[in-house]
């Protein structure tokens, strides 16, 4: 790399690193205020291009006013009202407190984002007949339609049905749906239809037992702080909406435009909602944090990962599970931002675009029905998406890309590789319940698990072999955090509240079952998810159950389930013969590699614990797919390890918190940052980047944990980003990390504790004396190469 490229790569990562403290900053913010454009990569005399586009819209009839509100890393870069909400004799301005009737965002405002809530609840299954909630809607043939397929528009039913079937009541209205016939063979082809969206609605009632606008208030738009967005919106409100059309004499304002959400009282699935530019943009940021805002979590990560990708929806028909992503409705694109971006739009003017390549956000709201009902935004919106992607000039940029096609022989295997990741993986309860669950007919059973046992369609484990005939479910085990693993203390003895089973905990008094505790068990069953580092202690549990299902010769079966943050990676010092215990059960690296089964069978086989081990392998996993190429829902396996991203970080990042430092505990992002009183967070960032690190940037930061250590006080720090996974290596991060804090702070960095967790003598020492990174990596090469011979006995899954 020449100097001028090695200075470039800097201002570019040191604008990325800008750009992302701007924006991790802001979360916290209930609104945030103007940015220059500048600040954020972006040219302002570009940006303002937009004022003639909307203007000249204006002039030409399109519609009579808008907002337009553009975002990038969470800072409003533009936010002007134009023209006119009202026309006529007594006009009134538009502004950017205007109250917009958003039509169709309601389908992913609303109900696909509601809907998404119980699936993370595990209340919903998207692979599920919708007929399973709602079951008069399998009449007329309709019994196989999914949950998935509605949300995509794929479930065979028509756009639209005649407003006279809503003109007798609800009651009626849904008895003429339930009948409908399907248009065409669900799942076969794309068709944008209001009614399935009616029926999402109804079916968010059905199983929330609340009704849609109820149950998105209490789970969506309250918790987000949109206070300007409702169904039904009261006087105030209404006083400053944009009206519509006429309707019996009078301007529509604050009364829902679309006939048949209005002849259902206002509430349905697929319009009804009405919002401004700010709660708009308040749901985007969301949607661009992955599920969670201001520290309040709607959503999961996967949740939000899962609504925006396309699953198998073919070139020109790409649809997320409520979002468009490329298919003719998505002229809010414009021609720059990429086919991973996605949106949404509302007949009535509306429309929000978002492109999480550049994190940008682009509101349009507009009442271009009024006052006649033949405006047309459409142009406008392409033309004011151009404009933002044009005005972005410092990375990360929106690259046009486009979706592989058939005929591209280079790009089949590609397109092949993309669809098995999307395909959903069976883990070993899913396998067990598919086979009647046979393994364990006849047997008394202790179940080791807590909240992460779940099947594919959210059933836990628990219930499942509760209600399994010819398994008879004994007692329950709780690892670290309890049954429910929202406990970060020590665990007691307690009843499960569902079943009446004794509930014994295995993080208090009693790391290992009693033989009093298994009295009248003849197999341990084991389904936790684990995370897969060393010192993550729901491995060390499964050792010490297996010594005692050795012990008192039961049967010890794993539910097997992938390593979230892939199989392939095996990385770090191997821990010290001697140092075994609950944070290093056996002399593993730092990132082992090995999901569960594997891991038993390796406790088994190498220190010859010699138990009747039953492993039921994970079906569709191949050892180099991470947690979200598996298709199944992000669970928190524990308190502090709330993403995908936090557990991937772990291995390296976990090192540290016997420390004095804080590892972010007590904030919204554990172990995505660390931090102290003492620690000059910019002048740590500038020492990593002269480590040989790959995929990963480091920002300076400032926080104040709520608890844990540091608890109130300001801790200067950095936050760790992965910039590409495939080339990060979270074990030497933390290594480089813990070597430049003893180089930079030898007084205050507190470094004997780091060999807790670390576990290895030689490779502490390296770091005390403040080795190169390669120095202290050859050090254990020899044993970690010895490991990986012993561990290729015992694996159950391939890379293909």
């Amino acid at each position: 790399m020449t100097q001028r490229d090695s200075l470039r790569r800097s201002a570019w990562m040191s604008l990325l690193i800008v750009g992302l403290a701007a924006a991790a900053s802001l979360a916290a913010d209930p609104w945030p205020g103007e940015t220059p454009p500048e600040r954020v990569g972006m040219d302002a005399a570009k940006l303002a291009e937009i004022d003639d586009a909307v203007r000249e819209a204006i002039a030409s009839g399109q519609c009579p006013g808008a907002v337009v509100l553009v975002s990038r890393f969470g800072s409003v870069v533009w936010w002007r009202p134009y023209g006119k909400r009202l026309v006529g004799e007594q006009p009134e301005p538009m502004s950017r407190e205007t109250v917009f009737d958003m039509a169709s965002l309601t389908k992913v405002m609303a109900t696909a984002s509601s809907l998404m809530v119980l699936v993370d609840r595990g209340q919903v299954s998207l692979g599920a007949p919708v007929a399973r909630y709602i079951p008069e809607f399998a009449g007329g043939g309709k019994a196989a339609v999914t949950v998935e397929q509605l949300l995509r528009h794929r479930g065979g039913l028509i756009a639209d049905n005649p407003v006279d079937d809503y003109s007798a009541g609800r009651a009626q209205a849904f008895d003429k749906i339930w009948s409908l016939e399907p248009a065409y063979p669900p799942g076969s082809k794309f068709l944008y239809t209001d009614v399935g969206y009616i029926v999402l609605g109804e079916l968010v009632a059905r199983v929330s037992g609340q009704p849609l606008h109820v149950f998105a208030e209490a789970n969506i738009f309250g918790p987000l702080g949109m206070d300007e967005t409702t169904f039904r919106p009261g006087p105030a409100l209404t006083a400053r909406a944009a009206p519509t059309e006429l309707r019996d004499g009078h301007w529509m304002r604050g009364e829902v435009h679309d006939p048949r959400a209005f002849l259902l009282g206002g509430v349905a699935g697929h319009a009804g909602l009405f919002s401004t530019a700010r709660d708009t943009l308040r749901y985007a940021r969301m949607i661009l944090c992955l599920g969670q805002l201001d520290g309040v979590r709607v959503l999961s990560e996967q949740a939000v990962r899962a609504m925006t990708a396309p699953g198998d929806t073919p070139a020109g028909q790409a649809r997320g599970l409520g979002w468009d992503i490329d298919t003719g409705y998505s002229s809010p694109r414009g021609e720059l931002f990429p086919v991973g971006s996605f949106g949404h739009t509302g007949f009535t003017g509306t429309s929000l675009w978002i492109d999480p390549a550049s994190q940008t956000a682009v509101v349009i709201l507009s009442n271009r029905v009024h006052p006649s009902g033949k405006g047309n935004v459409i142009p406008l919106r392409r033309s004011v998406a151009t404009i933002v992607a044009r005005s972005i000039i410092d990375p990360p940029w929106p690259r046009r890309a486009t979706i592989p096609s058939e005929s591209s022989a280079q790009k089949k295997p590609n397109e092949k590789r993309r669809a098995a990741q999307r395909k959903a993986v069976s883990c070993g309860i899913d396998v067990l319940a598919r086979d009647e669950f046979r393994l364990l007919h006849g047997r008394r059973v202790g179940l080791i698990t807590n909240h992460t046992g779940l099947a594919a369609d959210g059933t836990p484990t628990i219930d499942l072999l509760h209600q399994a005939k010819g398994v008879e479910l004994v007692a329950l085990f709780s690892p670290e955090h309890g049954i429910r693993g929202a406990v970060d203390a020590a665990v007691n003895d307690s009843t499960d509240d569902k079943t009446g089973l004794p509930v014994y905990s295995l993080y208090g008094k009693v790391r290992k079952p009693t033989a009093e505790q298994l009295r009248g068990i003849d197999t341990l069953v084991f389904d936790i998810q684990d995370i897969g580092a060393r010192f993550y202690t729901y491995s060390a549990t499964l050792g010490l159950t297996l010594e005692a299902a050795a012990e008192q010769q039961l049967r010890f079966v794993v539910l097997d389930r992938p390593n979230p943050i892939g199989g392939a990676a095996v990385e770090g010092p191997v821990l010290d013969a001697g140092r075994e215990g609950f944070t290093g059960y056996h002399r593993l690296p730092v990132r082992h590699g090995l999901t569960a089964g594997e891991l038993a069978r390796l406790y088994n086989g190498e220190r010859s614990i010699g138990a009747d081990l039953t492993v039921v392998p994970v079906e569709g996993w191949r050892r180099d797919q991470h947690y979200d190429g598996t298709g199944r829902l992000w669970v928190d396996p524990s308190p502090n390890m709330r993403s995908l991203r936090e557990a991937e970080l772990y291995p390296g990042i976990g090192l540290l918190e016997t420390t004095n430092l804080s590892v972010g505990r007590g904030t919204d992002t554990p172990f995505e940052r660390i931090g102290a009183p003492w620690l000059d967070g910019k002048r740590l960032a500038e020492a990593l980047a002269g480590e040989p690190l790959e995929g990963v940037a480091f920002v300076p930061v400032r926080f104040t944990p709520r608890s844990s250590k540091h608890a109130d006080k300001l801790c200067g720090g950095i936050e760790i980003i992965v910039t590409d996974r495939d080339r990060f290596r979270p074990v030497r991060t933390g290594l480089a990390i813990a070597l430049q804090l003893r180089r930079l702070y030898p007084d205050d960095w507190t470094v004997d504790p780091f060999l807790t967790l670390l576990a290895n003598r030689t490779a502490f020492e390296a770091v005390k004396a403040g080795r190169p990174i390669a120095e202290i990596e050859a050090a254990y090469r020899d044993d970690l190469a010895a490991f990986e011979r012993v561990r290729e006995k015992y694996l159950l899954y391939g890379e293909r």
